[in-house]
């Protein structure tokens, strides 16, 4: 194999267990009208196609905001913004409903092609939309009459459910009903909050133009915290002084995002339509190619278990090369491995350490601290120390000890002690092993 076919049977192989873990999941995808008229979007369709072939029961919701300014230019229809909502009167309904349509066409399209030698050969997918959504009135807001601008007053989610069932996807746009027959204008981002919490959604999945939130030094925030994203939003609002200013794309993200994980969301995603397979890196990889926001930390901290084993082991392996750690075998492993803490990070296993007791002495082993390469240079390693420590504690032990070779400063740095072999229980002094000439370090608890 060459080195492309290399690359691409790891990548295959480390995506797996993502795959394992969103099939049977529903997404929400909210595709914006400007992802939709990006060049890009044809391989957002591709990768579309991709989740639902993989078992990804998928929701739709589709905007239309630049082909509606497009369609107002033509009309010559004044567009207008109150409350930084388009109001919509009947001329600007009108050319809604036509922009809605052309959109909406447009996707069933893209999703319907099935054309030899393209990613969409074979798909064979269903696409059903319809009437899901009941709306009402935004109504009069300071004195000016939004007309036909409203807002989500429920979701038809057992009809979507059962599109789902039935291996659909379901394509939702920014159109509401109402009882009265009327039709209103919905902002995208309402429609795509309310239906991930309503079906009550694994992810949302938000396509901006930007890749998502960058920090100070201006690099992209692979993962946010909803009551950050709060904060972020509230700044931005709070310094906005013109009601007839629009938000920006980004404010509108992080407000959906965040309302969407205060309604039971698990985890949403802002990536760029712009960036060519960034919905398949953002699911499948352990970074991601944009902004997650959700609840609290993804990572955590775990006992393991005999189904950890694996994990653990590739994760140790590369330091028993190098002579770092001692070698364990998988059986070994599995006699010991309710000692081990763990880090899992979106479900894999990225650090670890073990705490072997010594009752008698009142001590205990540290051993096998590990935190994978690509995660290094953080606080994970502390993170597993505090833990070791406090299970040693809770076992009323009063000191810890550690064998190294390599690393010894990093525990001296956290406040262990050199010391010789002969301070050791007796039965750690028996296992010694005289070639590897480990150095001795204790910490008292």
């Amino acid at each position: 194999m060459n080195d492309d076919t290399k690359q691409y049977v790891n990548w295959f192989r480390h995506s797996s267990p993502y795959i394992n873990a969103h099939r049977g999941n529903t997404f929400v995808l909210m595709l914006s009208g400007e992802a939709v008229a990006d060049e890009n979007f044809s391989n957002i369709v591709h990768d579309i196609a991709l989740l639902h072939s993989l078992g990804v029961r998928l929701v739709l919701v589709q905007g239309s905001r630049p082909q509606i300014s497009a369609k107002l230019l033509q009309q010559q229809v004044e567009s207008k913004l109150h409350h930084h909502l388009r109001v919509t009167d009947e001329a600007t309904l009108n050319c809604v409903i036509e922009a809605s349509a052309t959109v909406r066409a447009e996707i069933e399209a893209r999703l319907s092609l099935g054309l030899p030698n393209t990613p969409m050969a074979g798909a064979r997918i269903r696409v059903v939309s319809g009437n899901f959504v009941t709306a009402k009135p935004v109504g009069v807001l300071d004195g000016v009459d939004m007309a036909h601008t409203g807002q989500v007053r429920r979701l038809d989610s057992s009809a979507i459910q059962q599109q789902l069932d039935d291996g659909n996807i379901v394509l939702l746009s920014h159109l509401g009903y109402s009882p009265t027959g009327e039709l209103f204008n919905l902002a995208v981002e309402d429609v795509a909050t309310c239906a991930a919490i309503l079906l009550q959604a694994d992810k949302l999945i938000l396509f901006g133009s930007d890749n998502g939130v960058m920090d100070s030094s201006g690099a992209l925030r692979s993962e946010l915290l909803a009551r950050k994203a709060e904060r972020l939003v509230a700044n931005y609002l709070s310094s906005i002084v013109d009601s007839t200013t629009p938000h920006t794309e980004l404010s509108r993200h992080l407000e959906a995002a965040v309302a969407a994980c205060r309604g039971g969301v698990k985890r949403c995603h802002l990536i760029s339509y712009q960036q060519d397979g960034a919905l398949l890196a953002e699911l499948f990889t352990r970074d991601g190619a944009g902004t997650m926001v959700l609840q609290e930390s993804y990572e955590q901290l775990r006992s393991a278990t005999v189904e950890d084993v694996g994990a653990v082991l590739e994760l140790i392996q590369p330091l028993e090369q190098d002579g770092t750690l001692v070698r364990r075998s998988r059986e070994m492993l599995e006699n010991e491995i309710e000692r081990f803490t763990l880090i899992e990070r979106d479900g894999v296993v990225i650090g670890c350490a073990a705490l072997y007791p010594f009752m008698e002495d009142k001590t205990a082993e540290l051993a096998c601290v590990v935190v994978d390469s690509e995660y290094t240079g953080g606080s994970r390693g502390d993170q597993l120390l505090l833990a070791i420590e406090k299970q040693a504690k809770q076992l009323g032990l009063e000191q810890l000890f550690v064998l190294t070779t390599k690393t010894a400063h990093w525990f001296i740095e956290r406040g262990f002690v050199e010391t010789s072999v002969e301070q050791l229980p007796g039965e750690k002094q028996e296992l010694f092993n005289l070639q590897r000439n480990s150095k001795v370090f204790i910490k008292p608890l």
